[in-house]
Order: C-alpha cells, then structure tokens, then sequence
C-alpha cells in the first residue's frame, strides 16, 4: 500500500525530517508508515447543534488507532444555523473550500467527517468529493424530544407554530418564553425532519456512512460505538483505496432522492445535492428529483410534515426499515463505504404508528413557466391540499426589509398570493431561509395558518406551509420574479408543475432592482462574484469538478 502521507514523511532528508520531527510529539515510533487519517470536525461552542462532536471524535480517535490508523483532529469552518448572520448558506461554500484545502495540504490519506447542523454535512461532503481521498461521515445526530406543557416539541417547527400563535393571540408571550428552556432538551441537532436530519439522511443515502448511522440521537450511546467503527473504517478505506467518487455515483444519487421523498425531507436538500454531485462531475438536473422521487411515498410520520419526531424514528426503526419498504426503488449497484450496496443492510419497523404510509406521493415538486423558467420547487408533504392549485392576485415585497415593514399593512386576503423577491443566491447574499413568510395578523386573526408563497429564497426544513422556493433566475439577476406587480394574478398548479405569471405581456416590463449593492471585498465579493443558482446547487462556478488530492510542491 503506498500511502499519500509517504509524500512527507518518508526518507532521509531535510524536508522528511522536518515534517517528522515536528509531529513525533509522544507518538509511536512507527506511526509515519501508518495510514493518517484526518478528522474534519465541526465542534464549536458557537454551532451548539455540534457542540457534543469532540466527544464523538474521541470514540472516532480510539477506532483509528485500533484499527492501526493514526488519528489527527482538524477543526474546519463551522457553520452554526441558529446563530449566523446573515445566514449559514453564505459560507458553505466557504467551509467546503476551506476544508478542501486543508486536507490537500496536509499529509493525510483519508479522512472521517463530524457534522451536525444543516451546512456542516453538505460543506464536508462536497470538500470530500472535490479531493476523493478515503473518506467516511459520521453525523452529529439528533437532539432528544423536549416536552412543555406535556406536549412535545419539534424545535424549529413548534417555533415557527407558536410565534403564530402570539401573533395571531392565540398564546400568550410570558407561555411562549416559558417554552424556550423546554425546547432543547439535550445535545444534538433538530429532532424533526429539517435540513440536519434530512442530510445526515442523504450522507447515509449516498453511501458515504456506514448504514445504520444516520438519526441515531447525539446522546445514544450507540452513536459513539458507530463512532469508533467509523474511524476503523477510515483505515481500512485507505488500505483498499475505496474513495468518494466510487461511493457517490448516479445510482447513490438516485438512492438519495428516493430517501429525500420516503422521508419528507428538506427542500434544502435539492441544493446541496446538486452541489456534491457538481463536485464530482456526476450528471444530476433539477428535474430528476421529480422524475426519481414522482410516485415514491412518504412513510415517515413526522414534523414538519406529520406528527413524530426524530428519536421516535430511530425507535421504530430508522432510516433502514424505511428504505426496506422502497427496496425496489433503489438502486442496487450502488455500493457505500463498507463495499457493501445499501440494499443489503435489511431493515425492520417496530413502531407503525411512526413508520407507515402518510401520503402516497411525496417526492419534491419541481414547478415551470413563466415565472420560473428553469424551475422552483415545492414540498407537497409540508403544504395544504387544498391550495396545491390556486389562483390569487399577487401582493410583493421586495426584500425582507420590505416585508417586516409592511406585512401587517398591505391589501391581502387568504387568496392572496404572498411573493417575496431579492433573496435569491446573488440577492441578498446567501439565499437566506425566509421563504416561508410569515402571515399577516389580521389574517392569522381570522384562523388563516397557510397561504400560498412564492420567493428565490430557501425556506428551513423544519418549516412547513404551501411555499414555492428556489424560483430560479433569481429576481437579482433579472429572473421574472423581478417583473411581477400587486394585483397580478398567479396560477399554481402543483399537480401540472406549473408556476405562471398570468400577464398577457410581460415583454414591456421592466424589471424591478432587487437584492443588496455588490459587496466591495471579501468572501461576500467573492461570492456574488461567481455564485451560480439554484437549480446548479448555489456552488461557486470555479468549485465545480473534482481536482483531486495531489500533493502541494515541497516549500523548505
């Protein structure tokens, strides 16, 4: 076995010297002949839904060297979705690139990758596709189920539920403050099915966990037992030189959109696929996520699109009983990291409360025409059956500035159709999670809970409403979101795949100005500089492809 680490360590001279002498520092004596395994890890105090992984690290450290690895921690940008302004997407790119560098650099053969919150996992993976050295993840897991009242919560979802609440006066503020402390029960990340659960789910999908990890919850025991097989795993990839690019196919691909619709998961997932995929040169469109996931079931009963919560799923299950019911669906071929094809990791339900037939068509949407000609997408499961086809006169805002200030003032009815434009990839910067805009008082006064939305932002995985994100080209870039006005009347009709302006003729419009001024330096330059849009996964247009592991020319 030739090891890429030999590159630096092996030999008699200056350089091999330097590079041994300052990493010895109590280690074996043989331990530069030994696979080096890097762990990429997301722990930081300020993105608590990882604030567990160095604990998660230990147990990933004791299965490297049992397995006669050494292991060698690498803290990496980390992105923590509750706190970061303006919002995380802005830096995935960022944490994928950095990631991506330093594992370049440095004298490591493979590699393990901790992540938890939304971004974490997708930055990761697209860092491991771009340099395709032995790579294996190891999620964060979910939080246990917090209860107030005696009634559990779905952190993300029961916020965006109780605030509705409030507003529309229906629960009182000094009870929605009393809920907080009962809302994050314990460590891990989101326990419904939002954008954390539904990427640990996709990394399980394409073969890039070892099957069975994902959705254990972050205090289970069990998760660090996954742990120290994981960093075990991680060697003996090196040693046969299994690498991302021969894990994550098209056929993992087709497996992860088959499990996004099996189990309601995240819109937001739609980008982040698309950008892992771009990474590796793999062929995957916008619409293969209908044409994949068109006629796949939701069998998971959970928030936001149903009543469970995630530690309820691993109870009944987990993500392998419920792939075991759309077996035929997957494909085959596709191996994951142990070598082994996902389809052969059997799965049983113990709970049919929680894993059962919800809905008998759940896939993402993905929705053409004039207002979205290369597409926007919508999760059925999370909206109103009723509002799937509607027709109402459009009431537009042209920034969430715009929206808070006039929300509660504008003309609207509940057959109003509420856009909201600027907040696309180049808009705002970062395509934001405002898609899901809140409703006017004096209709949430009424009993009014769903409304038709329509925006170029994305909208968090934990929300839930009839909403229309990703509506691409963004209005920022002259998309004709940009072109529409109060009063037009705008048809959706979900069941066709249809998103239409109404308007006899759109060709004597001029464009409204959307989004914020080009930043004049930074990441924020740098981003809108050369972020592409939605349906190509919000990636920068010089990350696209692999470029591989080689190694960086000797400096000393």
């Amino acid at each position: 076995m030739g090891l890429r680490s030999a590159h630096w360590y092996a030999g008699n001279d200056r350089n091999a010297y330097i590079h041994r002498a300052w990493m010895r520092r109590g280690i074996p004596g043989d331990a530069f002949g030994r696979p080096q395994i890097a762990i990429a890890n997301t722990a930081s105090d300020l993105t608590p839904c990882n604030s567990h992984l160095n604990e998660v690290a230990e147990s990933v450290k004791a299965g490297i060297w049992a397995a006669g690895g050494v292991p060698l921690n690498l803290p990496v940008v980390s992105l923590g979705e509750t706190n970061v302004r303006p919002t995380a997407m802005l830096w995935r790119n960022l944490a994928a690139m950095a990631t991506e560098e330093m594992l370049r650099a440095n004298p490591i053969d493979g590699v393990v990758l901790l992540g938890g919150c939304d971004k974490t996992i997708p930055s990761l993976l697209m860092a491991a596709a771009s340099v395709d050295l032995p790579a294996v993840v190891v999620p964060g897991g979910p939080m246990l189920t917090g209860h107030f009242r005696g009634v559990p919560l779905g952190c993300g979802t029961d916020v965006w539920r109780l605030s509705e609440e409030v507003r529309a006066g229906t629960l009182s503020n000094d009870a929605f403050q009393a809920s907080e402390s009962s809302m994050i029960r314990s460590k891990g990340h989101c326990n419904t099915m939002g954008t954390a659960s539904t990427m640990a789910f996709m990394a399980e999908a394409l073969g890039m966990t070892i099957p069975g990890t994902a959705g254990i919850p972050a205090p289970d025991s069990r998760l660090l037992q996954r742990a120290h097989e994981s960093g075990a795993l991680a060697v003996e990839l090196v040693r046969e030189g299994r690498t991302p690019s021969q894990v994550m196919t098209r056929g993992s691909f087709r497996n992860a959109i088959v499990t996004l619709a099996a189990t309601g998961g995240s819109t937001n997932a739609v980008i982040h696929l698309l950008a892992i995929a771009g990474r590796l040169g793999v062929e995957l469109e916008l619409d293969d996520f209908d044409r994949i996931g068109a006629g796949v079931p939701l069998l998971v009963d959970l928030q936001p699109a149903g009543r469970h919560l995630m530690d309820d799923l691993f109870r009944a299950g987990g993500l392998l009983a419920v792939l075991n019911e759309v077996r035929e669906s997957l494909d085959g071929e596709a191996v994951t990291v142990t070598g082994r094809p996902l389809t052969d990791y059997p799965g049983e339900i113990w709970d049919a409360e929680v894993i059962r037939p919800v809905l008998p068509d759940a896939g993402i949407a993905v929705l053409r025409g004039n207002l979205a000609p290369r597409g926007a997408v919508i999760k059925p499961a999370a909206a109103s059956p009723e509002l799937l086809r509607h027709r109402g006169r459009a009431v537009v805002f042209d920034s969430v500035e715009d929206l808070h200030a006039r929300l509660d003032t504008v003309d609207v009815d509940e057959t109003s159709v509420l856009v909201l434009r600027g907040c696309g990839p180049k808009g705002y910067p970062g395509m934001p999670e405002v898609g899901n805009l809140p409703l006017p008082a004096k209709l949430l006064a009424k009993g009014v809970r769903d409304m038709v939305r329509i925006s170029d932002a994305r909208m968090s995985g934990t929300a839930y409403g009839t909403v229309v994100l990703h509506v691409a080209p963004e209005a920022a870039v002259g998309g004709p979101l940009a072109l529409v006005r109060d009063g037009d009347p705008i048809v959706l009709d979900v069941p066709g795949r249809r998103l239409e302006l109404d308007v006899p003729d759109l060709s004597s419009r001029t464009a409204v100005t959307t989004g914020f001024a080009n930043p004049v330096r930074g990441w924020q330059r740098l981003y809108v500089d050369h972020v592409m849009q939605a349906d190509q996964g919000a990636d920068l247009d010089f990350l696209t492809g692999s470029s591989g592991p080689e190694v960086a020319r000797e400096s000393h």
